[in-house]
């Protein structure tokens, strides 16, 4: 009797943690960071999403440049259209972003051939 509810409950850890792991990928929250997706604004030349990389963790807004992209314009707007901070620097180097506000927000990424990309994401503590 004993082993076999050892079996049981092997089964349902077996079958549960695929389950449980595609639901925290799915929302892009690993290890309490919340991935951003960066999406194409206006770009003139080859899509650099992949060169930025963004993450959420409560405040703080913390985005890496894995390639050297020149000197970006990383500008922080609230979903109402106020903007929260403009900070220019240069890559591949990243920054962290510190947001006062729980709300919805827009970080957009200006390269300086005029190029801009953009990733929404949230405060919510």
């Amino acid at each position: 009797m004993r082993n076999k509810q050892l079996k049981s409950l092997l089964l349902w850890i077996v079958l549960l943690l695929p389950i449980t792991w595609c639901g925290a990928s799915s929302i892009g929250i690993v290890d309490g960071f919340s991935h951003i997706t960066v999406k194409v604004g206006d770009v003139q030349g080859v899509p650099r999403t992949s060169a930025i990389q963004a993450t959420i963790e409560g405040h703080v807004l913390s985005v890496v440049f894995l390639e050297n992209l020149g000197q970006v314009s990383v500008e922080v707007v609230s979903a109402m259209g106020w903007e929260v901070t403009t900070r220019v620097t240069p890559t591949p180097n990243g920054v962290d972003i510190y947001i006062t506000n729980t709300g919805s927000y827009i970080v957009y990424f200006t390269l300086p051939n005029g190029d801009v990309y953009y990733g929404e994401f949230e405060v919510t503590d």
